[in-house]
């Protein structure tokens, strides 16, 4: 007589194994995805801090040159320096313009982006003026832009990751050390927060 061949035992092995591919499948579809968002909060963070550090140079240097007109000539050595500072800055801005996307709000993606056609319009205009009444037009404007770099700053922050003290302290005053002055006061904050602790 012929003996039937027991089936169980290898039956359950190939379900194991088909259980363990399906698991592994899942398992790595849920890494990949948890990674791909990690990977992308961490390009916001960058180009949040990217921009924002940019625009808190822009408004220190508009600040600057905005300042430095009440000095001597208006539109003096000092005050095209400035200026020219200033549109290194939009070019860093143009560099990185591609980092632009990784910023998921929309609305801020597009206020950054229009400020930053406005700001280059307006610095080129000055630099490029034939005459005084040229550049003093082009800079009120460049005037009523800057106001609306300190809006855009306090919402890249957040985004970033980064505390506002440093931005809001930055000068252009050679002898005033308020970036480092601010981060120090931060420091001792947080050592004494945990030493209360």
């Amino acid at each position: 007589m012929r003996e039937i061949p027991e089936i169980g035992h290898e039956a359950s092995t190939l379900i194991a194994v088909a259980m363990g591919a399906i698991l592994a499948t899942i398992g790595g579809f849920l890494a990949t995805v948890y990674e791909a968002r990690l990977h992308r909060r961490d390009r916001e963070r960058a180009a949040a801090l990217t921009f924002g550090e940019i625009l808190a140079s822009l408004r220190v240097l508009i600040r600057a040159a905005e300042e430095s007109r009440g000095i001597g000539d208006p539109w003096g050595p000092l005050t095209m320096r400035i200026f020219r500072g200033a549109r290194r800055e939009v070019d860093a801005y143009e560099r990185n313009r591609t980092a632009l996307s990784d910023l998921r709000d929309t609305s801020l993606r597009l206020a950054l982006h229009a400020v930053m056609i406005r700001m280059a319009l307006g610095i080129d205009g000055l630099l490029e003026a034939p005459t005084d009444e040229t550049r003093l037009a082009a800079n009120e404007y460049l005037q009523e832009i800057a106001a609306g770099l300190d809006d855009l700053v306090h919402r890249l922050v957040p985004v970033a990751a980064q505390p506002i003290t440093p931005y809001d302290t930055l000068s252009h005053h050679p002898t005033q050390n308020a970036p480092s002055a601010a981060l120090d006061t931060g420091r001792a904050r947080a050592a004494a927060e945990a030493a209360r602790r």
